[in-house]
């Protein structure tokens, strides 16, 4: 099988809010066969849709009622099998989301398990009795807040939950769920996805004898390290390669939190047999205060050596042995240039700045939704809000443990929210930004009349044909595939600095992070010797002598 991914960029579309076809206001399978001609021009090769699979909806769709069922409001089967059969007519593969730590609690298999403790069932989850005391098995936290234990009457047992409490966790150590889930992945397969993208995979091996974690001031429930990278976790994802994804020419990328650059290894070294990549979210994590009993709300400023310090690692880590799945964006991160750059005086500068950094380096790049052209962040009460992250989290910091008062927790919510990526997909000036022709299951961002595809594809100067530059490097310039990393001025606080080497060709990779002018004289050690500049978001043909704010560029030299 080829490793078509090493030279792909994936999209990834958020579909309740990328485009209504029918006017209720809510994305669907339709609307995004309406654009794959827009992501065609754009030149991506790989569409992740996040799920649309049926479900109640209790976290948009990472509560699974049905696996082999299209949720309505995004169409019908029929539907799905168009849609792949539209994208594999334009070159374009589809890659589903693949959810499976846990379900919905109205899948079938949770309502029987639900019932008594001797049906067919009953073990497909995780059921324990209290304590003495009758409280919950062990101080394990939800990632969403609270205890990650819900009680049953019916049962008198908890069963766990690591995210909603209608999100059941699954019981992996349970081969009949393994098979459950591979005899998914096949019904989906049969029908012509390309790969998945699994949710969470790092979390579906439990420490089964569920001990406590060390208790500190302040808190009640913890998540930790016991949150994923089980003891079993590696053995599932050997049986889920030998069972499913061998069989096929496919793409398997895990969400791996918790994870380090040499955990990666073990997820994406070939020889392992295991998985082509995992997201990182050590990155995204930089501006989180570590340890905070207010979690991701708790805010520190942005560091941009401890990102080069990160990204690097992981650059060199995987370098030979595994591969790295790049990105700033997507369905549950804010978008970047508001939470890490500039979105207003140098919006175009800073999101092309970011590309830049992202995209020069080895691995597949993942763009998120409106990425391509600059969209923000947004502010908005906190009533406003739709996601049951930031709901669970302001009743239990803000107005229960008052840890954090209502005025910082929303400025973090501003900065860091799930929901800032998921506004609606802002397509043209028109009413809701073109995204229906309904209300908007979501308020639309204030900003799409300044902020859309229309008079992104009317400028030439664009973020959205930078995009489709780099996306056109990744697929003709085997250095970006193939040549080696080397970080350079790796304590500079406003550049982003490294090289790329590949047999006979070396490219610099120079991006200014900054609101500043920036001297070149730091960099003049590594550009003796330029010979022709690769892209440039100030579009220049020569280095320049001085860097503008959030100036970036690739630029070949003589190796």
């Amino acid at each position: 099988m080829n490793e078509w991914w090493k030279k792909s960029v994936v999209y990834q579309i958020y579909p309740r809010s990328f485009k209504d076809s029918n006017g209720d206001g809510f994305g669907d399978l339709q609307g995004i066969i309406e654009k794959l001609d827009y992501l065609k021009e754009l030149g991506i090769d790989v569409i992740w849709i996040s799920p649309v699979f049926d479900s109640p909806q209790d976290d948009n769709g990472y509560d699974i009622r049905d696996y082999r069922k299209i949720y309505y409001k995004y169409g019908t089967n029929q539907d799905m099998d168009d849609l792949i059969a539209c994208a594999h007519e334009k070159g374009i593969k589809v890659v589903l989301d693949l959810v499976v730590n846990h379900t919905s609690d109205e899948h079938e298999w949770f309502m029987e398990s639900f019932r008594s403790k001797d049906n067919p069932y009953s073990d497909y989850y995780f059921w324990k009795d209290g304590k003495s005391d009758g409280s919950e098995p062990n101080n394990w936290g939800s990632n969403f807040c609270g205890s990650a234990w819900e009680y049953a009457e019916q049962r008198g047992q908890y069963y766990l939950h690591f995210y909603t409490r209608k999100q059941p966790d699954l019981n992996w150590e349970n081969p009949k769920v393994r098979q459950e889930v591979y005899d998914i992945m096949e019904y989906w397969f049969a029908k012509g996805v390309d790969g998945w993208r699994m949710d969470v995979i790092a979390s579906i091996s439990k420490y089964t004898d569920f001990p406590d974690y060390p208790e500190e001031p302040g808190k009640k429930y913890y998540t930790g390290n016991m949150h994923s990278n089980g003891p079993r976790l590696h053995e599932y994802l050997q049986e889920m390669n030998r069972e499913v994804l061998s069989k096929h020419d496919c793409i398997a990328v895990g969400e791996a939190p918790g994870s380090t650059a040499e955990m990666a290894r073990l997820f994406s070294d070939p020889k392992r047999k295991e998985l082509n990549m995992i997201f990182t979210f050590e990155h995204m994590n930089i501006d989180r205060v570590p340890g905070s009993v207010n979690r991701k709300w708790a805010l520190r400023p942005f560091d941009l050596t401890e990102l080069k310090k990160v990204m690097s690692e992981w650059q060199k880590q995987l370098y030979g042995c595994g591969w790295n799945a790049l990105y700033f964006e997507n369905h549950d991160q804010p978008r970047i240039i508001s939470r890490w750059g500039n979105d207003t005086t140098y919006r175009e500068e800073c999101a092309k700045a970011f590309a830049t950094v992202l995209h020069g380096m080895q691995g597949t790049p993942y763009i998120y939704q409106g990425e391509e052209i600059g969209m923000t962040n947004v502010h908005y009460q906190l009533e406003e809000y739709d996601d049951v992250e930031v709901h669970n989290a302001y009743r239990e910091l803000v107005q229960t443990q008052k840890s954090i008062c209502k005025e910082d927790f929303l400025k973090a919510v501003w900065n860091k929210s799930r929901d800032n990526a998921r506004v609606p997909m802002q397509w043209d000036d028109s009413e809701n930004a073109g995204f229906t022709t309904g209300t908007p299951w979501f308020k639309v961002s204030d900003r799409y009349k300044e902020i859309n595809v229309k008079k992104a594809l009317a400028n030439k100067n664009s973020v959205f044909y930078y995009y489709q530059k780099l996306i056109q490097l990744r697929h003709t310039q085997e250095i970006l595939t193939e040549g080696d990393y080397t970080l350079l001025l790796p304590d500079d606080k406003e550049l982003f600095v490294y090289e790329r080497k590949w047999q006979q060709k070396k490219w610099l990779i120079v991006a200014n992070m900054s609101e500043q002018e920036n001297r070149m004289d730091q960099l003049r050690p590594f550009i003796d010797g330029a010979k022709k500049m690769i892209i440039s978001n100030y579009h220049r043909d020569t280095l320049p002598h001085i860097l503008k704010p959030y100036e970036a560029f690739i630029v070949e030299m003589e190796a």
